[in-house]
């Protein structure tokens, strides 16, 4: 441990001033922890947590950092941008319902959706527990340079499968999914591209940076 000296007669507290030629040794005050904010790349069939739990990987095995914290959880069985922090208070601002920071996820659906499953998208599906929040919804390619899923999705000559870019600014447990499939189209693969202003980019799978707080 680091430590502060005081000396030549100054006082610590109350204690009695030291003499010219005396020192007392005392502990170094704790500095705070420099904020990093990691950017991930989730792999299918890892969890948003250090620990691994039954057939699910856990994050240490590619991040093997104390101290940092997911913001905002990503489910097992969907893919890309995972952030994690050690600023609690960056946490909360990109996690928390109350802040609504919006979210962008590429979704392969079953079929193709025509314009009134998109518009139903847009102004809001009803769920289970309740309506969903306005979202941006619309028909894509695949996206560019998108590697492939260890499992691939299943596959279904008879059905043409469709990508999608939606953004939500809510986070209920599995809304992707589940609004995909109230509007007739399940979805068979799903990644996060992005987190307000923090995106995927190019980031392999199973890698991670830092970006800038």
């Amino acid at each position: 441990m680091g430590h502060r000296f005081i000396k030549n007669g100054e006082t610590c507290g109350g204690d009695a001033a030291l003499g010219p030629n005396r020192a007392a040794i005392l502990p170094a005050m704790p500095t705070a922890p420099i904020p990093r904010l990691i950017c991930f790349n989730k792999p299918y069939g890892v969890l948003s947590q250090f620990t691994p739990e039954g057939r699910w990987q856990g994050l240490k095995s590619f991040i093997d950092m104390p101290g940092v914290y997911v913001a905002g959880r990503l489910d097992a069985d969907s893919e890309g941008l995972l952030l994690l922090t050690n600023d609690g208070a960056l946490q909360a601002r990109i996690s928390h319902p109350r802040h609504k920071m919006e979210k962008t996820y590429w979704v392969q659906v079953e079929g193709v959706p025509d314009e009134a499953a998109l518009a139903a998208l847009r102004q809001g599906v009803q769920l289970n527990d309740g309506p969903t929040r306005p979202a941006r919804a619309e028909l894509i390619t695949e996206p560019a340079g998108l590697w492939p899923r260890d499992p691939p999705v299943r596959f279904r000559a008879a059905i043409p499968t469709q990508w999608l870019a939606l953004t939500i600014s809510e986070g209920r447990n599995r809304q992707v999914r589940r609004m995909t499939a109230a509007v007739g189209h399940p979805t068979l693969r799903l990644i996060r591209a992005a987190i307000g202003p923090y995106a995927l980019g190019d980031l392999a799978p199973g890698t991670w940076a830092d970006l800038p707080c």
